[in-house]
């Protein structure tokens, strides 16, 4: 019978790489490797490469998608975990985001009307104030 998560010894440091494949926060230990390479993580403040210890309370920040997610380390694993238990390793401290009426919403072409023309490009630059 496989020791249960709670009888195993707790670990003083993990990389984060393998701390947020394990809790789920990137569907790939190569996906969160690629994310540390591109300088898309960082923990207190400072940008660390993959193989970056992490401690319990140390805060990590994450941009994807056009969105940053802040999450704190209440429990180091090294192991991939199932949802429940991966939910109370961290404790997710990101702000909620802005309602949808805060939005810019961004002007697009219908498809299929092509490049603009110099017309177009006039009213656009009149638009945006060039």
């Amino acid at each position: 019978m496989p020791p249960s998560i709670a009888a195993q010894p707790a670990a003083v440091t993990a990389r984060v790489d393998a701390w947020m494949w394990a809790v789920r926060l990137y569907k790939t230990r190569s996906a969160a490797t690629a994310a540390c390479r591109a300088g898309h993580v960082r923990v207190n403040g400072e940008r660390v490469k993959a193989a970056q210890s992490i401690r319990i309370g140390d805060e990590i920040r994450m941009r994807g998608d056009g969105l940053e997610r802040i999450v704190q380390v209440r429990r180091l694993v090294v192991k991939r975990v199932g949802a429940p238990v991966a939910a109370e390793c961290l404790n997710d401290l990101t702000p909620p985001p802005p309602p949808k009426e805060q939005i810019a919403v961004i002007a697009q072409r219908d498809r299929g009307a092509g490049r603009p023309t110099k017309r177009d490009r006039r009213e656009l630059d009149k638009l945006f104030g060039r």
